[in-house]
This record gives structure tokens, C-alpha cells and sequence, in this order.
């Protein structure tokens, strides 16, 4: 069985007056889906991208879109802590406050644990994991200094519970972001912050469809029960949703966005 995905939802201001950090929210994926998102709910936006040239487009369309003085961009390495500083300090600086940080940069790739160097493993580690470490402390420092409560929210994987050849490097990120986020939430519960995950199975776009082979993109298909991947804003949808007031008795959770069988 194959479906389509449902209308987009419109915006109901869930989030007006809010300040929100966006990580790898250049281009056409959950991040940029999320930020376009929570602009669409109210609230007032940086985001942030490894990649410069696409950041500098993402940030001009956005502003077009919406006021642009609710619009905010910086070039960040999650790797390095001095840009990861600087950003929550623009953060600051440009909105007066911090109430919402989705840490979506992540990075993949596909090779057989016997055949993986270090440097595969390490990089993919860094980014993924240590990258969401250094933004989850950075975004819970400024928090608990501003005494006004927060919300984080993190994008992990099925995969960090579900094993698939290839993905070790990959798997073993995701499950260490789904156990700092249970870890940092018990922490920052004592100063009004929660902190949740996102677990998408399959969230596909236009470019990440091009360069997936026809095989690869059938065999994953197949295991979702609507016959088809999410598309971003779908999973963007439930990190508005974990970034609101209707989430509001949930930290310490990941929720997986999937219609996998199994």
C-alpha cells in the first residue's frame, strides 16, 4: 500500500514570542523544515549550517517569507566549540532571549564495521553526537542563567534502536543522543527545561531522493506502513509540538516518527 502524504498543516502561533536555534537548518530537510516551521508558529528564529553559501540563501528566503527581523543566520561547526559559543551568544544578542533549540546536525554514511577506519567513526561521532553534546550544554548554560525555562529538542534515529548493516558509526550517535537527551532531561528539570528526541525511521527530499538508488529507496519504503517516506515537515511537525506548551508534562522522551513495522 501506497499513500500520500497529508495537506500541510497551517501555523496556530503555538510559539509567538519565542527564540529558537536551529542547527543544519540550511537546504531542503528537517532542519530547514523545522525552522520554516516554527517561524509559521511565531516564533523568532537563528539558523545555523556548516555550510555557508546555502545558510546565506536558506536565511534570505526565510526573511523574505517572514519578517525579516525574526530571521537570524550564522555559519557553525558543531565540532568546534568556539562557533557553537558564538552562535547561542547571536542567539542572545538578537532576540533577547533563548526558549527553543532543536539540535539537528547530524552526519551519516554507509561502510561495514570490518572495513571502517577510525576516521569514519570519529567524524560521524563528533558530528552527530558530540556536535548535539556541546549544543545541548551550551543551550541549558544560558537557560538555567535566564531562569525562564526551555525546551531542547534532538534528532535521533530508529536506527539508534533498530540494527541496519552499514550504520554502526551512525547507530551507536543516535543511540548516545537518545541517552544524553534522557540524561540531560533529569538535570535540567530542576530549572524548568525539558529536553526531548525526535526518532524519524525514514524522512526523505527532493535531493536525498536523487541520490539514493531506486533499490535502496524500494527496499526502505517497503517497510513503512504507509508505503512511502515522511517528508520533512511531517517530522517537523512533532519537534513544534515538543517545542510547545502541549508537550508540556513530557521531558526525557523520544518519539519516534515512523510507520516501520518492525
Amino acid at each position: 500500500m501506497t499513500t500520500s502524504p497529508p495537506p500541510y498543516e497551517p501555523g496556530h502561533h503555538l510559539l509567538a514570542g519565542r527564540a529558537a536555534v536551529v542547527t543544519a537548518a540550511a537546504g531542503a530537510g528537517i532542519g530547514g523544515a523545522t525552522a520554516r516551521r516554527l517561524l509559521e508558529e511565531g516564533a523568532s528564529v537563528v539558523v545555523s549550517d556548516a555550510h555557508a553559501r546555502r545558510l546565506k540563501e536558506c536565511a534570505a528566503e526565510l526573511a523574505d517569507a517572514f519578517e525579516a527581523e525574526r530571521v537570524a543566520s550564522l555559519a557553525c561547526d558543531v565540532t568546534d566549540e568556539d562557533q557553537v559559543a558564538a552562535l547561542f551568544d547571536l542567539a542572545e544578542e538578537r532576540h533577547g532571549r533563548l526558549d527553543i533549540v532543536v539540535n539537528n546536525a547530524g552526519l551519516g554514511g554507509t561502510a561495514d564495521l570490518l572495513d571502517m577506519s577510525d576516521e569514519q567513526w570519529s567524524k560521524v561521532l563528533d558530528v552527530t553526537l558530540n556536535g548535539t553534546f556541546r549544543c545541548t550544554r551550551a543551550a541549558l548554560r544560558r537557560m538555567k542563567a535566564a531562569g525562564q525555562g526551555g525546551v531542547v529538542v534532538n534528532n535521533a534515529s530508529v536506527v539508534g534502536w533498530r540494527a541496519q548493516r552499514g550504520q554502526a558509526h551512525y547507530a551507536a550517535a543516535k543511540a548516545g543522543v537518545m541517552a544524553l537527551t534522557r540524561c540531560a532531561a533529569l538535570e535540567a528539570a530542576e530549572f524548568g527545561v525539558r529536553v526531548n528526541a525526535v526518532a524519524p525511521s525514514l524522512a526523505m527530499h527532493p535531493h536525498l531522493v536523487k541520490v539514493t538508488t531506486p533499490e535502496l529507496l524500494e527496499e526502505l519504503t517497503a517497510r513503512e506502513a504507509f508505503g512511502r517516506y515522511a517528508e520533512p515537515w511531517e517530522v517537523a511537525n512533532v519537534i513544534v509540538f515538543l517545542a510547545s506548551g502541549y508537550s508540556s508534562y513530557m521531558t526525557g522522551e523520544v518519539v519516534a516518527v515512523s510507520s516501520q513495522r518492525a
